[in-house]
């Protein structure tokens, strides 16, 4: 399990705009239970769904860069989708210098 630095929830209706959107559902996890996944992700309710944009462009359900990834074609055409349409974008960290 790895925390990246910086990530952004979005619902899952906002991700399913992008035209080549395909989600591995079997990677989401249901709330009321997280040792059962197999979501169905492709349902008309998904309002209250909410996955994480990682800093890598994947998509995962849960703050961990490295788990439970739903989504990652990262193509040039992503990108421009998450910068474009959705804002995304990775704030620059100040870099500690030893003292």
């Amino acid at each position: 399990m790895r925390m990246g630095r910086y990530c952004k929830a979005y619902s899952l209706n906002r991700l399913r705009e992008f035209s080549e959107w395909t989600a591995k559902a079997q990677n989401v996890v249901r709330e009321n239970n997280p040792d059962e996944k197999k979501l169905d992700v492709d349902r008309e309710s998904s309002e209250d769904i909410y996955l994480y944009l990682q800093e890598n462009y994947t998509v995962t359900d849960g703050i961990f860069i490295d788990e439970n990834i739903v989504f990652d074609s990262v193509t040039p055409e992503w990108k421009n989708f998450c910068q474009q349409t959705l804002k995304f974008e990775t704030p620059e960290f100040p870099v500690d210098e030893p003292a």
